[in-house]
């Protein structure tokens, strides 16, 4: 029961609206989470020893153009300090890998979300269809940490968190846009 209460909190955080007016801490490849960016009041659980609430937003417009609907989108992927926090007496820096490692997952997933949508033929009901890519996106990434959590239980299974770092980081490096 208190599982699903915090998979089920994991999830609401997941989707937090962009319009929030609240600190957050877009992703980039040149800043790594701190300690210090984890400033939520921890909850208290016997099992966690802290937790990085992240979530991917996205903006679109559209304008037509001889006949043809063309779309321009934005997609981030943002940290929510006030929601994240950790038990200091807990953690070290392998848990802060570990929660760095699920910022960057959502990060993948934003990428997953932008080229899909510049993938797709959009028809008139575009709202309903980047809504539909979204929730799909939001799913999947759900299923992957949730995986990422229970291969290396929490961190806990060193090799299987080095096996993560490296598969997340390649991931990353694949996937990266080049530089203008």
């Amino acid at each position: 029961m208190l599982f699903r209460f915090f998979i089920g909190m994991f999830f609401f955080l997941m989707t937090l609206s962009i319009g929030a007016q609240e600190e957050t801490i877009p992703w980039s490849a040149d800043r790594k989470l701190q300690w210090s960016d984890f400033k939520g009041d921890y909850l208290k659980t016997e099992w966690a020893a802290a937790t990085t609430a992240s979530s991917i937003s996205y903006k679109f417009s559209t304008f037509a153009r001889g006949g043809q609907l063309y779309v321009d989108f934005e997609i981030g992927c943002e940290f929510y300090p006030q929601k994240s926090w950790y038990r200091p007496d807990l953690v070290d820096s392998v848990i802060l890998s570990h929660e760095q490692l699920h910022f960057d997952i959502a990060e993948l997933h934003a990428r997953k979300m932008k080229k899909r949508l510049a993938e797709t033929q959009f028809t008139t009901d575009i709202k309903e269809e980047v809504k539909k890519i979204y929730k799909e996106v939001l799913k999947e990434l759900y299923i992957f940490q949730n995986k990422y959590d229970r291969e290396t239980n929490f961190s806990r299974d060193r090799q299987k968190q080095l096996f993560w770092n490296k598969m997340i980081a390649e991931a990353l490096f694949e996937t990266k846009e080049p530089s203008p």
